[in-house]
């Protein structure tokens, strides 16, 4: 049994039956929710374990359970604790084969300890039947916290575990590499820094993350961080990172770990404050329900990772009556919701540009790769490979002759709607750049999960047996995306696909202009002590929102519109408003009594 640094024990798994030789056996009891396959149909049968460590599929697909379970107790959990829900939550898709339970409520207990709400994700009354869910009390006031501080855990978990009584070349060695919009790679960051026998390498678009993110990330001094800036968008940064998973070689050398919402850990994680948000509903709004009552989800939503946490939630058993997709002006998920075609492709007399793009975005990869190798990551002598790195809280452009195409244009003059995301096409590959950075994305990851299920929705009603559904279903999947690579697009899909999208979904397209308006018009609206903490009383201040979360709150405002009064509305509040300080600001400079110094947690 090895002890972890704080003491906690990573209890060792029965000898393995698996390709990785580490892994716990399969003949091991399992339900099917505990055992994962890949959206392209090339991996079957996988571990938990397995699914963390590797991150994404060998081809090229995304990990999935082979079934949603139902939470058949759910509402007997309404008086827990966030890391008890947590616990409960992750028991379904982890068997005790893999974490003994004692070992899995530690690490669950020891990832929330740094938040500082004892509810961990709080819920705060806008007016009526509007709420906001504060994701931001972690360690860097972001939610990619509720995940990264347990994948971090996890991670360590397994390493002291393949690692016990290892030395020198023997030693399991992890590179972690991840590509952020500005959250993912301070929250990765303070989840890994100083981790024994991992190191980090983040990837963030340069010019395109706010002063605060940049900083969170780059003045870490820990010698297993890295932080890299690219000449070019989150997508760009995405691309090289799935790159370099796609390479066999480059994964097998340097054991690459994955920390983007790739990883299905990030997605598990983020399932347990749907569950708390509704409980926390039912402990305080007179006359609700509990498993009775539904609830509408309003997401802002980017690589889609978070929003598809909701719709785990909802196939457990939680009634959602829908899930509400908010994107900025970068609207390829709204489009597809509207046409059932996903499409990213400019106009023809652009596309040379984004050739030349793509061509440059190569060259990037290239020098990574090399600097993956010449950082040792890979080179398995049991020593930091980091040790004698005097730069690793530096920022580092790779691509410095593209600098012209990343200064920040603002907003100035949006219109109400804005103009569509590919019109801005130049070098930065379509991305439209917003007031709400972290959704400025056209390739939304998480999607291909979600269009797993769809297919395999469609491919059931022919009335064959399950393992030609899944079989259908990747099928599918891999030649939507195979479109999606070679043509920028896909669709549109079949009709009773989109049909099937819209029964649980639907989706607002947020502007740049009703960005700032939401911001101005959530400060006004609460100025008098109209907002309250859930079963806390109400609270003087008036509540200052991020842009991301304004982008939500303008979306759910719509969705109140049109939907029974008795469903309430609950909003995700992705992000603490400082760390958008300039689009804060511009949004309530004008505003008597305005000071961002008095904003709060």
């Amino acid at each position: 049994m090895a002890s972890l640094p704080n003491g906690t024990s990573a209890t060792a798994a029965a000898p393995s039956g698996t390709s990785t030789g580490d892994a716990p056996a399969a003949t091991q009891q399992y339900t099917p929710s505990q055992r994962y396959l890949s959206t392209r149909g090339g991996d079957e049968d996988l571990s938990f374990e397995e699914v963390v460590l590797q991150g994404m599929g060998s081809d090229g697909g995304l990990f999935i359970p082979q079934e949603i379970p139902k939470a058949v107790d759910w509402q007997s959990w309404a008086d827990l604790s966030f890391a008890d829900v947590a616990f409960r939550v992750l028991s379904l898709y982890i068997s005790p084969a893999e974490i003994p339970r004692a070992d899995l409520k530690a690490i669950i207990d020891r990832s929330y300890a740094t938040f500082r709400s004892k509810d961990v994700t709080p819920l705060f009354q806008l007016k009526d039947n509007l709420y906001l869910l504060e994701l931001f009390h972690g360690p860097t006031f972001a939610f990619k916290d509720v995940a990264l501080q347990f994948l971090g855990n996890l991670f360590e978990y397994f390493l002291v575990r393949k690692n016990e009584g290892k030395t020198g070349r023997d030693r399991h060695h992890l590179t972690v590499v991840g590509a952020t919009s500005g959250d993912t790679g301070s929250a990765a960051i303070y989840g890994l820094r100083g981790k024994t026998d991992v190191s980090v390498f983040i990837l963030h678009p340069q010019g395109r993350v706010s002063p605060i993110q940049e900083a969170q990330m780059t003045t870490v001094l820990d010698a297993n961080v890295h932080n890299l800036a690219v000449a070019g968008t989150f997508d760009d940064c995405q691309d090289i990172v799935k790159a370099l998973f796609a390479d066999p070689a480059t994964n097998r050398a340097l054991r690459l770990g994955a920390v983007n919402s790739i990883n299905f850990a990030r997605i598990l994680a983020q399932i347990t404050y749907y569950f708390t948000a509704y409980f926390q509903l039912a402990r305080t709004v007179p006359d609700f329900r509990l498993g009775q009552d539904k609830v509408r989800f309003v997401v802002p939503t980017g690589n889609f990772g978070d929003v598809l946490a909701g719709y785990f939630a909802h196939r457990m058993g939680l009634p959602v009556d829908k899930l509400v997709i908010a994107t900025n002006e970068n609207d390829i998920l709204d489009r597809f919701w509207k046409t059932g075609r996903y499409d990213t492709q400019p106009g023809t007399a652009q596309q040379r540009q984004q050739q030349e793009h793509q061509q440059n975005l190569r060259q990037q990869q290239q020098r990574l790769q090399q600097q993956l190798y010449q950082q040792g990551s890979g080179s398995g002598n049991g020593n930091s490979p980091d040790a004698n790195n005097n730069n690793n809280n530096s920022t580092t452009a790779t691509n410095a002759a593209n600098d012209n195409n990343n200064s920040r244009s603002g907003s100035n003059g949006a219109t109400t709607n804005g103009p569509p995301a590919n019109s801005n096409i130049g070098g930065s590959g379509g991305v439209k750049e917003t007031l709400s950075p972290a959704m400025d994305i056209l390739v939304s990851s998480n999607f291909e999960r979600l269009l797993w299920f769809l297919a395999y929705e469609f491919a059931a009603s022919a009335g064959m047996d399950d393992g030609w559904n899944k079989k259908q279903a990747s099928q599918e999947v891999a030649t939507w995306l195979a479109d999606l690579k070679a043509k920028g697009g896909f669709g549109p899909v079949y009709k009773d696909v989109l049909a099937a999208a819209r029964r649980t979904f639907e989706s607002e397209r947020v502007s740049d202009e009703q960005t700032l308006e939401t911001i101005k018009h959530v400060y006004a609206a609460t100025g008098g002590g109209g907002g309250g903490a859930v079963g806390g009383g109400t609270d003087s201040k008036p509540y200052v929102i991020d842009p991301h979360t304004a982008v939500g709150v303008a979306a759910a405002q719509r969705s109140v519109g049109r939907t029974s009064p008795h469903v309430p509305h609950v909003a995700l509040s992705t992000a603490h408003p400082a760390k958008f300080a300039g689009a804060v600001v511009r949004a309530l400079q004008d505003e008597a009594g305005f000071d961002f110094e008095a904003t709060d947690d």
